[in-house]
């Protein structure tokens, strides 16, 4: 089964952005090569353009607390267990107060660093990189994969509150409804939200079915057309029935 998940506000678009970028940094900062290292900067400048908005620290800081509140409101219920709701409860607490933490501008030691905005500013030109752009970069990139892994921990490591707080937010999103099978014949499938909310549309499509959604929603309808996955020429619409799972999901 492929996932596949659909924002439907500006809010929810951003947190998994963040997602998908801290897991790219993540799986290469293990790598050995330079080039390796090299994607886990160019992670990080692109961690600190998404989340440079004044108030996204706020934001989530309200959020998380807004979590805190619902979860709160499941003490005694004698169906949920209070185990499990306490380590949630303190994994967001957790969370807020690495937030809190956080001085000033996400990312504002970054910005300070000028040998780490002069790469930045070259590595946004194609091939701008190369050695004889940065000689200093050059020389950092031949050095040994553990003093290299060392400072990219040390330039991480104030956002990881950042990677938690995401983290926290977007399971309970993706854990606020279970799937429903449907069938979308002739690949369209249309339904009417009736007033219902949502942030996130996830859909599950079986391997096999050689299909990908194309998903837009609004506060109406939501439709769901799929296309031939094609890597060579135009993607045509499925002609067949596609069997799906289809989540909606809101916190």
């Amino acid at each position: 089964m492929i996932d596949f998940e659909y924002p439907l506000n500006e809010r929810i678009r951003t947190l998994l952005r963040l997602e998908h970028l801290f897991a790219r940094a993540a799986h290469f900062r293990g790598g050995e090569t330079a080039a390796d290292h090299h994607l886990v900067l160019l992670s990080i400048f692109e961690l600190l353009d998404v989340a440079s908005r004044a108030d996204f620290k706020v934001d989530l800081v309200q959020e998380l607390e807004r979590q805190r509140q619902t979860l709160l409101s499941f003490r005694d219920n004698p169906d949920i267990s209070e185990e499990a709701l306490s380590g949630a409860l303190y994994e967001i607490e957790q969370a807020s107060s690495g937030l809190l933490s956080v001085p000033g501008k996400i990312g504002h030691y970054l910005r300070e660093n000028d040998w780490l905005m002069s790469i930045r500013s070259r590595a946004a030109i194609p091939g701008g990189a190369c050695q004889f752009d940065l000689p200093s970069y050059h020389y950092w990139q031949a050095r040994e994969a553990d003093a290299r892994r060392k400072d990219l921990d040390g330039w991480l490591r104030p956002l990881l509150p950042i990677r938690d707080s995401v983290a926290i937010v977007l399971r309970l999103l993706r854990a606020s409804s279970q799937p429903d099978m449907q069938r979308a014949p002739r690949g369209i499938y249309q339904l009417t939200m009736g007033g219902r909310q949502m942030q996130m549309v996830r859909v599950g499509v079986a391997r096999q079915a050689h299909a990908v959604p194309e998903i837009s929603a609004n506060k109406y309808v939501l439709n769901v057309r799929f296309m031939t996955p094609e890597t060579a020429g135009r993607p045509r619409q499925c002609e067949a029935d596609i069997d799906f799972e289809l989540t909606l999901c809101n916190l």
